[in-house]
């Protein structure tokens, strides 16, 4: 099953933007929330957090839910996600299928398209994109006010995203995608810490644990 979140890996070629949203009270003001929100978590050791994340299209009858977890520092990190484990340590990806027996290594930056890169979670929103204030929502106890991101790639999959911020503590709650085709996906972020204690060698990729693997390296 190929899964994929093409709000988070994909950054969409710059086009001209609509003079609407670009001098718009809204535009400004939901681009102010969302460089706070960066800004708090950019300026944080270390991230740790769950995710659920589901994909729905009711014409085509396909309902998928998933949960994963992921830890940041910098531009590392460590998913795991549908039984697939990715390390990025800065250098190289390490995509671990253990059904498979097998290792992708990969040289580049963690832009995978098997698995989410979870560092785009913060700043993917800088690019290709103009703003809209939206709704309010209070969510056992917390505010919760959406941005909707719309996609200045005139043709876009994507008809538009809306991102769910915590006002109050300025944390990611929900990030959903409405698709051109009908599908839609919403990656919800629970537990979510900052500073956490995590092993020196944590994003480290260890080839003792995994010996009897096939191991496949890009040149």
């Amino acid at each position: 099953m190929t899964v994929k979140l093409n709000f988070i890996l994909k950054f969409i070629v710059l086009l001209i933007i609509p003079l609407r949203l670009l001098y718009s009270q809204d535009h400004e003001k939901s681009r102010l929330l969302l460089d706070k929100v960066s800004k708090n978590m950019l300026s944080k050791e270390n991230m740790s957090f769950e995710f659920a994340y589901k994909l729905e299209n009711s014409k085509e009858k396909i309902s998928q839910e998933i949960v994963g977890n992921a830890q940041i520092s910098g531009e590392k990190y460590k998913l795991n996600f549908m039984d697939i484990q990715q390390i990025y340590d800065g250098h190289k990806t390490y995509t671990i299928i253990p059904e498979n027996e097998e290792i992708n290594i990969d040289s580049g930056d963690g832009n995978s398209d098997l698995m989410i890169k979870p560092t785009n979670l913060i700043t993917f929103y800088t690019s290709g994109y103009g703003y809209e204030w939206d709704i309010k929502q209070i969510v056992m106890g917390r505010t919760i006010q959406y941005i909707k991101l719309l996609p200045i790639e005139e043709n876009s999959d994507v008809k538009y995203l809306l991102i769910g911020i915590d006002i109050n503590s300025l944390k990611l709650y929900k990030i959903i995608e409405i698709g051109q085709n009908g599908t839609n996906t919403t990656l919800k972020i629970i537990n979510q810490s900052f500073n956490v204690s995590l092993p020196q060698n944590h994003f480290k990729f260890n080839p003792e644990s995994y010996k009897d693997y096939f191991i496949n390296e890009d040149s």
